[in-house]
């Protein structure tokens, strides 16, 4: 039966102080933080060696996907009972997996705990295309509002349009950017008419948009009908106006970052000097995730 190690161990309480000594735990324990969860509970950890040492917070009924539960403004703040845990360990180095495997054997630890502590969590959903330019570069009225910006008024914004103009040609494969240094007055221009191909609907300007530039039938793909091998691909070919009318966009990836930091409040520890504790980022694969989107077609 799978258990957390620390909710089985036989706990070895850490010493009282003599004389009115006090003894005092620096927790530099690094940025990240990790996770791993049974049926119902979540087990957040960070480890550190030289000395051998862990944190962890237990919060029961809480789950990673709780973590990520992102509201509809791509942001969740909650607050959630915890216990924590400051463990030493006699050990030189720890077993893999400590937290989330069964019992390791002959690991022997000194342990104090608190059960009464809180931890404030604040997740952030970002999301982008991958296209190859920077968000900031797509807000193109400026007004620092990426929503407004539709080039192609499919529905999705440019910074998460993969296909900035509706085309259905990959804007990454329409060089927004060719020497890649974020400067996109070079960007790609087939036509020469002043607007770059990955923001123009008709890229060689024959008048046929290049959407509708397939051969035999649609397959959302302009870039793979080609009649003259020396130019390359029909819609960017001006002497070639051969025309298939599109009837659907290609299918979407939008690339999905959550960054989940946590606080500590109310620690109760005999050997810890903060109250207020910054347990850092999660660092998990849940933190990443994709979804597929489909714009109506227009």
């Amino acid at each position: 039966m799978r258990k957390f190690f620390f909710l089985l161990l036989p706990l070895l309480l850490l010493p009282s102080c003599d004389d009115g000594n006090v003894i005092t735990v620096e927790l530099n324990f690094g940025e990240d933080f990790q996770a791993c969860e049974s049926a119902s509970d979540i087990v957040l950890y960070k480890t550190k060696t030289d000395p051998t040492e862990s944190l962890s917070l237990l919060i029961t009924k809480f789950s990673k996907a709780d973590l990520i539960a992102v509201g509809t403004d791509g942001t969740l703040t909650t607050t959630k009972s915890a216990t924590i845990y400051y463990r030493t360990y006699t050990d030189a180095s720890l077993p893999n997996d400590l937290f989330c495997t069964d019992i390791p054997p002959n690991v022997h630890i000194v342990q104090d705990e608190n059960d009464a502590c809180s931890v404030d969590f604040s997740t952030i959903l970002a999301e982008d295309d991958k296209d190859g330019i920077p968000a900031v570069l797509e807000d193109l009225n400026g007004d620092g509002n990426y929503e407004n910006d539709d080039t192609d008024g499919d529905g999705l914004p440019n910074y998460i349009d993969m296909d900035d103009d509706g085309d259905n040609v990959l804007t990454a494969n329409e060089n927004p950017d060719p020497n890649g240094d974020g400067n996109l007055d070079d960007a790609q221009d087939t036509d020469g008419d002043g607007i770059p191909d990955y923001l123009d609907p008709d890229d060689d300007g024959d008048g046929v948009l290049t959407r509708d530039e397939e051969n035999q039938s649609q397959d959302q793909n302009p870039e793979n009908d080609i009649t003259n091998n020396n130019v390359g691909a029909d819609y960017l070919n001006p002497d070639v106006s051969t025309t298939v009318p599109a009837t659907a966009y290609r299918q979407h990836t939008i690339y999905q970052t959550y960054t989940v930091s946590a606080q500590v409040r109310d620690i109760s520890l005999s050997f810890l000097s903060q109250e207020i504790l910054d347990f850092g980022i999660l660092k998990d694969g849940i933190t990443t995730n994709t979804r597929k989107v489909t714009p109506p077609f227009n």
